[in-house]
């Protein structure tokens, strides 16, 4: 998010943010810094309490006039009445090189396997976890030296340029969607 933010400020991305809207507070100074508004749309407890904050996020996405929805560590599965009516306008960055490693963790599930590369990838979100048609993606070499904190380090670099030239690529009109996967034009 702070990349982006800054890639925003700099006019290094055609962005207008309208806002940040988040499920925890701690960037909630950073987008003051930059004089974005910020929503905070906590997950409560109780049964209905993922519908609830689902409702509030539509509602918000909805209502804000937007052409495209980043998710920066945004670290929860969307229903399908969230990803449905924003297919190919709804950004992921997933922390490894997909389909690789999908889900949580895949720092450490590449250490456990002893990888030699790790990367990230960028993707339009889908109703199946970490495989909507993919954007951007790139890698990073590592070695047996390398711990989970090395790989979580070292990842986080390449996740900030995967994110920005997926969304550069976007915003330009250079992806088209077709049968599941992405045409990226240059």
């Amino acid at each position: 998010m702070s990349d982006l933010l800054g890639r925003a400020y700099l006019r290094d991305l055609d962005l207008d943010v309208r806002f940040v809207a988040s499920d925890k507070e701690e960037g909630r100074d950073l987008c003051g810094m930059f004089g974005h508004p910020f929503v905070h749309i906590p997950v409560g407890s109780g049964v209905n309490a993922r519908d609830e904050q689902e409702t509030r996020l539509l509602a918000l996405l909805n209502g804000g006039d937007l052409d495209l929805v980043i998710l920066a560590r945004y670290m929860r599965v969307l229903s399908s009445r969230v990803v449905e009516p924003w297919f190919g306008r709804m950004i992921n960055i997933h922390h490894s090189f997909l389909p690789s490693f999908a889900g949580a963790g895949p720092y450490r599930q590449a250490h456990d396997r002893g990888v030699k590369i790790i990367g990230a990838t960028a993707h339009y979100v889908s109703e199946v976890l970490d495989a909507g048609p993919i954007i951007a993606q790139d890698v990073v070499r590592v070695s047996h030296r390398d711990d989970v904190s090395d790989l979580t380090r070292r990842g986080r670099d390449v996740e900030v340029n995967v994110l920005a030239s997926a969304v550069r690529a976007h915003i330009e009109h250079r992806v088209l969607i077709f049968q599941g996967r992405t045409v990226v034009f240059d």
